[in-house]
């Protein structure tokens, strides 16, 4: 099974995708794991969904999370999802039963927040990399608009970094016609 992203690799990740300089302490608190962002000024921020927010806010990209009133509850609903759902699930039911939302919720569009790339799909994208590089050639074509939204995040610029390349066919090996 692949290493899951997790944490301060994936804060870092997201630090050189955003293009901000890095250097930035990252520690991890609790049974969980829960990421801390370690400040030189006060307290230190707590949460992936928060730091991942401040560094958006950092690198003055704030497009990322979402541009109407809308598009920034979507945007946190995915986040709150990525969260609770994705980095809480570890049974395959469990990775079944997101996989199977997100197929359902991808189904007419291509991003998280419709038609407009956010904060939401670079962290899920984080946070299924491990999921996607472990399914067989038929699971990826059972939740093909995952796949194809997978793949497409995978290929948007900065994103993917060292992170290996999962690979999908381009022709699908059954159909349902008879």
């Amino acid at each position: 099974m692949a290493a899951a992203v997790r944490g301060a690799e994936e804060l870092e990740l997201l630090e050189r995708l955003l293009g901000l300089p890095g250097g930035n302490k990252y520690g991890v608190q609790g049974e969980r794991k829960v990421p801390v962002l370690q400040t030189n000024n006060g307290p230190g921020l707590t949460g992936l969904m928060t730091i991942a927010a401040h560094l958006v806010r950092q690198a003055r990209k704030e497009q990322l999370l979402g541009s109407t009133a809308e598009e920034k509850a979507v945007v946190q609903q995915w986040l709150e999802y990525r969260v609770t759902r994705v980095n809480g699930g570890s049974s395959k039911e469990d990775i079944r039963t997101v996989l199977k939302d997100l197929n359902m919720h991808l189904e007419d569009k291509v991003y998280l927040a419709g038609s407009i790339f956010t904060l939401a799909d670079i962290l899920m994208y984080y946070g299924l990399h491990h999921i996607m590089v472990d399914l067989t050639v038929q699971e990826k074509e059972k939740y093909l608009n995952v796949s194809r939204w997978f793949n497409h995040i995978q290929h948007y610029p900065g994103v993917r970094q060292h992170l290996s390349n999962v690979v999908f066919i381009k022709n699908r090996l059954y159909t349902n016609a008879h």
